[in-house]
């Protein structure tokens, strides 16, 4: 027997005792069901419009500071969301 080897099977050993594979597919990241980045990417979208939408406001209806502030902040809810989203899952 090489190193190589004897090093392997000393390594698949002490990973079976902690209760780990060490399997080739094992190794490969299992795809989730739900994809967090791709929900993060339309809430980011999402956001970047009720921005754009924030500003319109702001220059055509300058005396409705109401309906400024109602679109102002639900984007930033949006966005908080999905700050959220990228540092808890």
């Amino acid at each position: 027997m090489k190193t190589e080897e004897i090093d392997q099977i000393i390594a698949n050993a002490v990973a079976e005792s902690k209760g780990k594979k060490t399997d080739e597919s094992e190794k490969t990241p299992k795809k989730k069901s739900f994809d967090i980045d791709k929900l993060r990417s339309v809430i980011n979208y999402v956001f970047i419009i009720g921005f754009i939408a924030t500003i319109i406001l702001y220059f055509l209806f300058p005396d409705n500071k109401a309906l400024f502030f109602s679109v102002g902040f639900g984007s930033l809810a949006l966005k908080v969301v999905e700050y959220l989203l990228r540092f808890l899952f």
